[in-house]
């Protein structure tokens, strides 16, 4: 297993799932994978809400961990998606994962059934008492319509297994008041707030910008956990009109298409989600050229 300690710091990637005539594309993540982890990437976060986890059967989300932990090959931590809105399903998924050889879960709260608090304790703590691997919470209101509260938080913090949270409220002060009661690792689930966020406490991020900038943001972790505050935020800037463009539309859509325009992978998407429109595509390139990004060197992978 994973080194617990660099779990949880600097650069993640909450990865895409490349599609290509309908079918999950796995020499794309294979070679994505290679790409993000040669990039700086400590964590690969597969089958979460940017790799459309919920268009995923099981037999796909067993060929994605995978063919995610072949191609890191130890070099990164492995961390799949495995919440569901149904307890039971997500402890399936989430033992199942590690027999897979996953160094962790991250699990979601429980989407459309809107749980209350005590709910998501009860959850929560079922799905830690069945796995021997550290769990992340992930909290994103914006998707499921429920947020974890910070005393709900540092109360889940005593599990033993319960180890980090991306934090997606984007919301400064839920973070510092995580910070105020908790010592759980907090990992920022939105690009843009990955600098600030660092700045109250945080850990790492986990980023959908590092599909395409993965040595950029591993350097603003670098640069902040040095004091060279100054010099992070000169790459936050630098990053920001991408941060901005890669959301204009419903993720991991626009990310998908910027992939495709780097020649990374196709930009299949699975309905209900659709490709991106022609002036956000057009805004997305123009971004890519301004800030230089260009289509990595292929080595191996």
């Amino acid at each position: 297993m994973a080194d617990p300690k660099m779990m949880f710091e600097g650069l993640a990637v909450a990865l895409v799932t490349p599609y290509r005539n309908g079918l999950v594309d796995l020499v794309a993540l294979a070679r994505l994978t290679n790409h993000v982890v040669e990039g700086g990437t400590r964590a690969l976060y597969p089958c979460g809400c940017t790799g459309e986890a919920t268009s995923l059967t099981r037999e796909e989300r067993e060929q994605v961990i995978r063919t995610v932990i072949e191609a890191a090959r130890g070099r990164a931590s492995v961390i799949p998606g495995t919440g569901t809105a149904v307890t039971s399903e997500t402890i399936e998924l989430s033992q199942e994962a590690i027999r897979l050889g996953a160094d962790g879960v991250m699990v979601i709260t429980p989407y459309s059934c809107r749980p209350t608090q005590e709910g998501l304790l009860a959850h929560y703590r079922a799905v830690a008492d069945r796995i021997d691997r550290p769990m992340v919470l992930y909290n994103v209101p914006s998707r499921t319509g429920v947020s974890l509260a910070p005393e709900t938080i540092a109360k889940l913090a005593e599990h033993p297994r319960i180890a980090a949270i991306k934090e997606a409220s984007g919301s400064l002060e839920q973070a510092s008041a995580i910070r105020a009661r908790s010592g759980i690792a907090i990992l920022a689930g939105d690009d843009a707030l990955y600098l600030p966020l660092l700045a109250v406490g945080a850990r790492g991020v986990v980023s959908v910008a590092g599909h395409l900038v993965p040595r950029e943001m591993d350097a603003i972790h670098a640069h902040a956990s040095a004091g060279r505050f100054a010099e992070a935020e000169t790459i936050h800037r630098k990053l920001t009109p991408l941060f901005r463009a890669l959301f204009l539309e419903t993720n991991p859509a626009p990310v998908k298409h910027a992939l495709m325009r780097l020649g990374m992978m196709a930009g299949e998407l699975r309905l209900p989600l659709v490709p991106v429109r022609a002036e956000t595509a057009a805004i997305i390139e123009q971004t890519l050229e301004r800030i230089g990004v260009a289509a990595p060197v292929r080595s191996g992978g």
